[in-house]
């Protein structure tokens, strides 16, 4: 046992408790156009202190780094766009679409996947995105990278992972396969009738879910000949948006057709993906509620492509894809003229990780204001994701999540494409 004289020990005690170096991890940055809240006013010249990793200090001019502690680092964006980490609502880190999926999914174990979406994740990370929200995976093991990351253990973005509820052989049931293997992957959160799904959602959330992800419509990429229309019914609807909500959990909802987009924001969701073909009724049940729509512009420009380009994709999905695909860009206009609050999203998955940010382009191409986009994928995604208080902008007490671009994005959205530095809270991982 040690006997340590009580002089000692106070000093070991006074070292460990009042070095500053212990005490605060400072960091000071120095940027010449600052972004902090989008939809604001851009500052420039402005300071910005970061002690553990959050920002404490935002001052005018550029302040001496010698001011906040001999050990502070200091770091050179004088000559850089700054903004907060963007935000993207819907990836699919575990899955890239091509035409070795169904090998893929043979042969790779569960492990393998999983070590292949840390890949994909730091590719989405390196492209400026600190926060996603992954809507489609397997659980488990999504559940478990999303805490390794919270842990330190492992880098990628902040990720909020649902848990997928939908109903026999809809989109978010297995398809394509034959019928023992589509047994062996059916998930046990795959439901039929109210209570049922009831019981599904309570499964997903006791496993691990941050939010539940139904299907209330059917999907470009099943491969089923069975349509983009309503599928779920409104009282499976319903029974999911209660039980998640009776547990604390949002909903967000793919559906195409207006016929499901309706009937989900009648049972309550929180945001709906794709909504490709909103109509009047369906605008007006989205200002009514407030839901966000996400708009994935990305996905539908990517399964034209594919559709038109290669010959991996079934007739009933190319069918499906070049139709749809087509018309979501329409879509999004119609729906942002007419004031429907929009939170960025991608699908990414369906299109290459890491290229998330050409949704920005398209988003603009059909009528956003490049400041309505950014505050998108920042302001808006942090309040769908309710974490307003944490993420979202680069203001006092919130965790520091920062990129910076070569020029404007507002003069030229091209430049999100090109991310030259990203710090994800305070940690840098590019820096051009």
């Amino acid at each position: 046992m040690f006997n340590l004289k009580s002089s000692t020990l106070a000093a070991i005690i006074a070292g460990c408790v009042f070095s500053p170096a212990l005490l605060a991890n400072t960091k000071v940055l120095h940027i010449g156009n600052l972004l902090a809240v989008p939809g604001k006013a851009v500052k420039s010249e402005q300071t910005v202190v970061l002690k553990d990793d959050v920002i404490s200090v935002i001052v005018d001019g550029y302040q001496d780094p010698a001011k906040y502690g001999e050990d502070a680092e200091y770091i050179d964006l004088k000559n850089r766009f700054v903004m907060p980490g963007l935000m993207d609502m819907h990836v699919h880190l575990q899955f890239e679409l091509g035409p070795k999926n169904d090998s893929e999914n043979l042969k790779m174990s569960d492990q393998l996947v999983e070590m292949r979406s840390l890949m994909f994740a730091m590719r989405t990370l390196k492209a400026g995105f600190t926060t996603v929200r992954d809507v489609g995976s397997m659980s488990q093991e999504m559940y478990a990278m999303r805490d390794a990351i919270n842990n330190g253990w492992v880098d990628g973005p902040r990720i909020v992972a649902a848990g997928g509820v939908g109903i026999t052989g809809g989109h978010a049931d297995v398809s394509g396969l034959k019928p023992d293997l589509m047994e062996l992957y059916t998930s046990p959160t795959i439901c039929d009738g109210p209570y049922d799904c009831r019981r599904a959602t309570r499964d997903a959330i006791k496993y691990g879910a941050d939010l539940i992800k139904i299907t209330s419509t059917g999907g470009v990429l099943t491969d089923r000949a069975t349509g983009t229309g309503q599928q779920m019914e409104m009282d499976e609807l319903k029974e999911v948006v209660l039980a998640a909500k009776r547990m604390g959990r949002k909903v967000a909802s793919h559906a195409h057709q207006e016929d499901g987009i309706i009937a989900a924001l009648e049972a309550g969701v929180d945001s709906i993906e794709h909504g490709s073909y909103a109509g009047d009724k369906a605008i007006k049940l989205f200002k009514k509620t407030g839901a966000y729509l996400v708009p994935t512009l990305l996905a539908g420009h990517t399964v034209v492509e594919m559709a038109k380009n290669s010959d991996f994709m079934s007739p009933a999905i190319k069918e499906k894809a070049i139709k749809v695909g087509g018309d979501m860009q329409g879509n999004l206009g119609r729906s942002y003229k007419a004031g429907v609050n929009i939170a960025f999203g991608t699908d990414s998955g369906v299109s290459q990780h890491g290229t998330n940010a050409y949704e920005a382009v398209l988003m603009v191409e059909a009528g956003m204001s490049p400041m309505d986009v950014i505050k998108s994928a920042t302001v808006n995604g942090a309040d769908l994701l309710g974490m307003s208080k944490s993420i979202g902008s680069i203001e006092v007490g919130k965790q520091a999540d920062i990129i910076a671009t070569d020029g404007s994005p507002l003069d030229d959205i091209k430049q999100l494409l090109d991310v030259d530095f990203v710090m994800k809270g305070g940690k840098v991982f590019v820096k051009k």
